[in-house]
């Protein structure tokens, strides 16, 4: 997983596509909310603040 966030990040910083990182973060965060989600006491925490 290293590798890859190292990779990617060689990537923005090669191509210029810095404005790009604040998206992925997002994506990735909100990803995130998903799996923690699923069948879990959590989700009804989550679904209230939406």
């Amino acid at each position: 997983m290293v590798e890859f966030i190292q990779d990617l990040w060689a990537f923005l910083r090669v191509r210029k596509k810095i404005w790009l990182l604040p998206i992925v973060v997002v994506l990735a965060l909100l990803g995130g909310l998903v799996v923690a989600t699923q069948q879990s006491s959590l989700a009804t925490f989550i679904y209230t603040l939406f």
